[in-house]
């Protein structure tokens, strides 16, 4: 039998793995998102089939990327410190990037001024989907994506989760997850919004969302348990 801190450690690498799957994402024009990109982002990034860096990285497998971290390419000090401290690219960070790059991360050398309009980013945003490893398997491949495909009872939601207990939990995790959020081919999970987290696992506990070893994990955690884990990985830089 597997013991409980065993059992917990299970647990939060295969949300890691499969945290997202079935997840609902917003979806944007991938053809009017490919006119904004041109307009405003091809002077300065390539994207698609042999694309280089230029005056910024090259674009490709954007999401679920570590933030500073494109080989060969030369970052400011701002970015590479925010990548090791657990900043990777998703819908949420990405469109708070490009919104206003100088207020998300002071010291880029990124000179855009920012897109202000939310349709237009999620329009951008859908278009550089396409260029992910399997955009197909998005948002099941963003492991950090907010889940709304599932209703959580509000009451559930508002757990107040111990992160000290939460940590005592997932002591197995962090022996294969770095705590400082570094993905080197096992998923950060670092930085999760609880809401997700949760929503996450409940969806799974309730037989919602399909895939037999999370449901089974999930099934054995109460509500107490799940919320401890979702404090704990939302600040696990800390």
């Amino acid at each position: 039998m597997m013991g409980r801190a065993g059992l917990f450690g299970l647990a939060a690498v295969c949300v890691a793995l499969w945290g997202a799957a079935a997840i609902a994402a917003e979806s944007g024009d991938i053809d009017v998102g490919e006119k904004i990109f041109k307009k405003n982002c091809k002077s300065c990034h390539q994207v698609g089939a042999n694309a280089k860096n230029r005056v910024g990285p090259q674009l490709n497998g954007l999401f679920g990327r570590q933030a500073g971290s494109v080989e060969g390419f030369r970052y400011s000090k701002s970015l590479i410190r925010a990548g090791v401290n657990g900043l990777e690219w998703h819908a949420d960070s990405l469109s708070a990037y490009i919104e206003d790059p100088r207020v998300f991360a002071s010291g880029t050398r990124m000179s855009f001024r920012g897109l202000k309009d939310a349709g237009e980013r999620q329009d951008v945003l859908a278009y550089l989907r396409t260029f992910s490893d399997d955009p197909s398997n998005i948002p099941e491949a963003d492991p950090t994506a907010e889940g709304t495909d599932h209703a959580v009872d509000p009451e559930i939601l508002a757990l107040e989760g111990d992160p000290e207990y939460g940590e005592y939990l997932s002591s197995e995790c962090t022996t294969c997850h770095q705590t400082s959020g570094s993905n080197d081919g096992i998923p950060s999970i670092t930085l999760w919004p609880e809401d997700a987290f949760v929503t996450a696992m409940h969806a799974y506990k309730d037989k919602k969302r399909e895939h037999p070893v999370m449901q089974m994990i999930a099934g054995r955690l109460n509500n107490e348990e799940i919320a401890a884990l979702a404090a704990y990985f939302k600040n696990l830089e800390e």
